[in-house]
């Protein structure tokens, strides 16, 4: 079994920062729109992640956001309905789109150095729905090869799972809503607003629970 990774400590102090507040992890949202549901052979169109930093006060709150529009890979699946839900035309010559391996290798890049600026150990992937983003992940990098991926290869965080035990609602317009978040939906499934709207939800969870975090330290 792999153990989580630990933050470093001295006299058996709390570690500051978003480093002690998960263990050593980074939490990094997430989200792709894709070609279908099959990993191994729907294209990723779209990935979009968004930092999260933690300030002084204690609470999580959102920074960078980063997003790609990626070409489908030779032979992907592109199934009609999904192109349907996402509006993407993955063959528009207006679309800036780039190749699958440099979209990650990008992404990839900022993730380390957050990792590193933020004296944390790894990243771990934030999404609703998160099996279905890191699965995409990870099937990318398997075809493409590229190394040094930050997130870890199985853990994350589900904000299906928080909204429902926070908010009582696990559908992410429902739980952005309950939060007293806004949400338009004429701009829902674009990757950057879907993860901006997950990372604000995870904020706010996290949030919620700080006084109850801060009394176990």
């Amino acid at each position: 079994m792999i153990q989580a990774p630990q933050s470093q400590s001295t006299d058996d102090q709390p570690v500051p920062g978003i480093a002690g507040r998960f263990r050593g992890f980074l939490p990094v949202v997430v989200d792709v729109e894709t070609g279908g549901f099959s990993p191994a052979t729907d294209a990723l169109l779209e990935i979009a992640v968004v930092l999260l930093h933690l300030g002084d006060d204690g609470d999580l709150s959102l920074g960078e956001t980063i997003r790609y529009h990626v070409k489908p890979f030779p032979g992907a699946g592109l199934e009609p309905a999904s192109l349907e839900v996402t509006g993407i035309d993955p063959f528009n010559p207006l679309r800036p789109a780039i190749d699958e391996e440099e979209a990650l290798r990008r992404v990839f890049k900022v993730v380390r150095h957050e990792v590193k600026e933020q004296a944390c150990n790894r990243a771990i992937l934030v999404g609703h729905n998160a099996f279905f983003d890191l699965q995409f992940l990870n099937a990318a990098v398997e075809r493409t090869k590229v190394k040094r991926n930050p997130f870890h290869p199985f853990s994350s965080f589900d904000t299906v799972t928080l909204g429902g035990v926070a908010l009582g609602q696990t559908v992410l317009a429902r739980a952005v809503a309950a939060a007293g978040l806004s949400w338009d939906e004429e701009e829902a499934h674009s990757a950057a607003y879907d993860a901006e709207r997950t990372a604000q939800l995870f904020c706010e969870v996290v949030n919620r629970f700080r006084e109850s975090f801060e009394r176990k330290l």
